[in-house]
């Protein structure tokens, strides 16, 4: 994976996000840095998934900065990826759209169908490298994805509720390789609504309520003592997490 430090960390001034008459994102401001596996947590509807594409560059704020350590825009797009919930494939095989990706960051052609193959290996899905990936089920696609992602070596990764619609089994897979791009030294920032898969897989967490950051804790700490009202009642109102 790339090494830390390139890019972040990432500083967020004073953000502000407006549509359609509502204010979406309302001042955040936070500086997120290279280590921990920061966990965005809230209800449906809370602006995680909106803050995300803010920060991933997919929308622009309407007030408010977004700064990189690096100023450098096209290393900024090729050092970050993004997995979604419902993740958009190519019609055509698992292991073409991994090549594909590689194509787009300009990989050499020589070196696209090893690291495709080395992607599928990591996720557990090189038996289906030839299979057309719409026929994938939900949890096989999602892991595709996250090869795609892999094999780009993102300094960054946004995760944006990359499980909510899988079954146990298949969120056990994906957070196994969500895991194991951490261990590679990947900057994980992730939106969840689950409380256990933030037990399982966070070290910081931040909370978002109505648009804004309403509190920013260790996951121990955010448990044990939620700093705000609307972590508190958040916490009892999904229990058990387990």
């Amino acid at each position: 994976m790339a090494a830390n430090g390139r890019i972040l960390p990432l500083a967020l001034r004073d953000l502000r996000y407006a549509a359609g008459g509502r204010t979406l994102i309302d001042r955040v401001s936070l500086q997120i840095a290279a280590g921990p596996t920061t966990l965005m947590l809230g209800a449906n509807g809370a602006g995680k998934s909106v803050l995300m594409r803010l920060m991933h560059g997919l929308l622009a704020p309407t007030s408010g900065e977004i700064a990189w350590s690096d100023p450098d825009p096209e290393r900024r797009r090729r050092l970050q990826a993004m997995v979604f919930q419902r993740p958009v494939l190519l019609r055509r095989s698992a292991l073409a759209n991994i090549v594909y990706a590689l194509k787009v960051a300009r990989v050499a052609r020589a070196e696209r169908e090893r690291l495709a193959v080395e992607a599928l290996e990591s996720v557990g899905l090189l038996h289906l490298a030839h299979r057309p990936a719409r026929v994938l089920s939900g949890g096989e696609q999602q892991r595709l994805a996250l090869a795609r992602a892999w094999a780009l070596h993102p300094e960054v990764l946004f995760l944006d509720e990359p499980t909510a619609s899988l079954d146990p089994s298949a969120t056990r897979e994906i957070e196994r390789v969500i895991q194991a791009f951490d261990a590679a030294g990947t900057k994980i920032i992730m939106a969840t609504h689950n409380l256990g898969q933030v037990r399982r897989l966070g070290d910081e967490v931040l909370f978002i309520h109505q648009g804004r950051l309403a509190e920013r804790a260790p996951v121990e700490q955010f448990f044990s003592q939620p700093a705000s009202p609307e972590a508190a009642s958040f916490v009892k109102g999904e229990l058990p997490w387990k």
